[in-house]
């Protein structure tokens, strides 16, 4: 396929010139732009628009639709990409899961306005991608790329080869994920809020770890008595003395456990009752009433010079594994305020991206140095490619309790996020619920690394034997889940049907009423998990079964049934438990 033209049309000011220039591979267009200006100025908006026919297109996947597919509309703004929030990245394709559309800009590093919607009056996608709606850094020339993909190909193939297209360019390399960050963690969040002691960590480690989780997050509370969930007293990042006696030897104990210990930070509150407030309150972006805390600006060498030392003690101090980087996206000069907006001399960054994008440079380069196999988790929104080279841990967004969001989340970071390891918002459900029900918190979050916030103590033998099941699975099929052939189905409806498959397993995860299609050359392991609270599904077998063996499994582990049977091609009416599963194997 030789991917056509488009009429691509740049506005802007007559202070900059701009050239678009395209070009076909491999069925790809790729427009090539260039902006100049015969003086270092601070670029005005430059925005390129083109259209697209709707021509068998059903829906619309970005990194930030979350739960809604659907198309946008020219005249709502779309949504702004940067460093810290998103990326410039969008696909449109058909019922059939077939691109039609996918859209990416080369720079996710600063701030671009990604506007793809319907524009009525011509019944087509109006693209449009405006580039400096926020003040940066000043230039006399710039470079970017639009990459348009039209080929017939899978929705989730064309989002991993815009994935591998960024990990392509200089400057976005993905950091090192080491084999920790795969496996289930445990974190103190909704399990404790603020109210952690060590004591407490130290107990919950010891069971998570004969539950297979490799490491604990640490939340926020370590740093302070409140309990009032604000960020008045963030910003001195010294241990609570009633919280935890003794970091390192608190550390030194979940060491022992077997567990790695990552601590909880948010890098650019400074709050109002801390004691470096009045050093900083005069380098602040804007001051969050709600949250009682100034965000830091970036842009001053002093800011970015104490955060840097601050998580460089820690760990040189504590012997860390790994940090929580907190509420990157606060970094927003679109919100700045007063004296944040006023030309000050003592800053050396003019754009906020960019000294955010020093901040981390420096950050990961320091811990590093100290232990190479340093883990970083970030939150969806700043989950986007340029973020990939500083974090090897993202989580999606908080939705306690909220399995299905939870899956979405995943789903969609997997998408775009290549082999950085993506993290279940903490997992969580009421203990007055069935058991069955429970177990959906934890099987909607198969296909990223679970991350477990419930206390142990508190759960019925029932809950415990689930929650032991299921941490234990995603540890048993770690490779499959995390690193097998991932074929999402229907973003629009949530993702129904998940499928992986490596050389021995194929893993097939169902979360409606729906019909499963086997696929030909299954591999020796058939797994089909049931996310629903059915106790039936229709498999679509489309080769013979022959002389197998069918093993059913309850939500908490218990071996229901095995049979040995011969099952031709067609369709079949299974049998199985709620939020059970089923493994197909040779007899």
């Amino acid at each position: 396929m030789i991917a056509q033209k488009v009429n691509i049309e740049a506005i802007h000011e007559d202070s900059v010139k701009v050239k678009v220039d395209q070009r076909e591979v491999n069925g790809i267009l790729f427009v090539h732009i260039q902006i100049r200006s015969e003086q270092p100025i601070q670029f005005p908006k430059v925005n390129f628009v083109w259209h697209h026919p709707i021509v068998d297109i059903q829906s619309y996947w970005h990194p930030g639709s979350f739960r809604s597919k659907s198309f946008g509309v020219d005249w709502d703004g779309g949504f702004s990409s940067k460093a810290t929030v998103l990326a410039p990245v969008g696909c449109f394709y058909n019922q059939e899961g077939q691109n039609r559309l996918a859209v990416a800009y080369s720079n996710a590093m600063e701030t671009v306005n990604f506007n793809l919607g319907v524009h009525e009056e011509t019944g087509t996608i109006k693209g449009q991608i405006t580039l400096f709606t926020e003040p940066s850094k000043i230039r006399s020339s710039y470079d970017g790329v639009i990459r348009i993909d039209k080929r017939d190909i899978s929705y989730y193939q064309a989002i991993k080869d815009i994935s591998l297209w960024y990990e392509e360019m200089e400057g976005y390399r993905p950091s090192f994920v080491p084999e920790t960050a795969k496996l289930p963690m445990y974190s103190t969040w909704y399990s404790f809020h603020q109210e952690i002691t060590d004591d407490e960590i130290e107990k919950q480690c010891e069971i998570a770890k004969q539950l297979g989780c490799g490491a604990v997050i640490v939340d926020d509370g370590w740093q302070t008595e409140d309990n009032h969930r604000g960020y008045a007293y963030c910003g001195d990042w010294e241990v609570s003395p009633k919280r935890i006696r003794d970091m390192r030897k608190h550390i030194e104990q979940v060491h022992a456990l077997g567990m790695k210990y990552l601590l909880w930070y948010s890098v650019p509150f400074v709050g109002i009752n801390s004691k470096v407030w009045e050093r900083f309150q005069n380098k602040i972006l804007y001051f969050h009433d709600d949250l009682q805390a100034g965000v830091l600006d970036p842009r001053y060498p002093e800011v970015r010079e104490y955060l840097i030392s601050t998580y460089e003690k820690a760990l040189k101090e504590w012997d860390l594994d790994g940090f929580k980087l907190d509420f990157i996206d606060s970094f927003d000069l679109n919100r700045a305020k007063g004296h944040a907006i006023q030309f000050d001399p003592e800053r050396d960054y003019e754009s906020v991206q960019e000294a955010v994008d020093c901040l981390f440079t420096d950050i990961m380069e320091s811990l590093k140095s100290i232990k190479p196999s340093i883990m970083v988790e970030f939150r969806q929104r700043y989950i986007g490619p340029y973020m990939r080279k500083y974090g090897n841990i993202f989580r999606v967004g908080d939705c306690p309790n909220d399995a299905i969001t939870n899956r979405v989340g995943i789903m969609d970071l997997r998408l775009l996020s290549g082999n950085t390891a993506v993290h279940s918002d903490m997992i969580m459900w009421s203990p007055e619920d069935t058991t069955e029900n429970a177990a959906l918190q934890l099987i909607n979050a198969l296909f990223g690394v679970p991350q477990f916030s419930m206390r142990f103590e508190k759960l019925n033998k029932d809950h415990f034997e689930m929650a032991k099941f299921w941490l234990g699975f995603s540890k048993k099929y770690q490779d499959v889940l995390l690193n097998g052939d991932l074929k999402p189905t229907a973003p629009e409806l949530l993702y129904p049907i998940v499928e992986t498959e490596n050389d021995f397993t194929k893993l097939i995860a169902i979360y409606a009423n729906v019909c499963i299609k086997s696929g030909t050359n299954i591999p020796e392991e058939l797994i089909i998990v049931n996310g629903t609270l059915s106790e039936e599904f229709i498999l679509d077998l489309e080769e013979d079964l022959n002389n197998i063996s069918i093993e059913t499994f309850s939500c908490t582990g218990i071996l229901i049934r095995k049979q040995k049977t011969d099952l031709p091609k067609g369709l079949h009416r299974m049998k199985t438990e709620k939020s059970g599963v089923l493994i197909f194997r040779p007899a």
